[in-house]
């Protein structure tokens, strides 16, 4: 895994797993990889892996079941889909129309980002 500067490599790690149970990588009720396994397959310390799991055991997207492991909760799934809406309108978004804004971009020019996201949206 590559690792960006603008986040901690725990949140990294945290959103990568995040992404894998949208996908269904890992459906609600699974098992996910052990700290040891998670460490090896990023290549971080041990302590990171916890560190991350615990935020999301924190947020309810994953569960531990003592001497087993971690799974997905059930309603993990839905719980970051949520997440990830409320920080697209309250952060990406904003900041989207800031640099429409600025650089004063017309409809014309966003017109072919719409029609992609419209044609996107009607292929699901």
């Amino acid at each position: 895994m590559e690792f960006k500067d603008t986040k901690g490599i725990f949140q990294q790690i945290a959103d990568n797993i995040c992404d894998k149970i949208i996908s269904g990588e890992y459906p609600a009720g699974s098992k996910i990889p052990s700290v040891r396994e998670q460490a090896a397959a990023v290549g971080v310390n041990q302590n990171t892996i916890m560190r991350t799991y615990m935020e999301l055991q924190r947020e309810n997207i994953i569960n531990n079941q003592r001497g087993i492991g971690f799974f997905v909760s059930d309603s993990a799934q839905q719980q970051i889909i949520n997440m990830r809406k409320k920080e697209f309108f309250d952060v990406q978004l904003p900041e989207f129309i800031k640099q429409v804004k600025l650089l004063n971009l017309t409809n014309e020019e966003l017109a072919p980002l719409f029609d992609l996201l419209n044609e996107n949206h009607e292929n699901k």
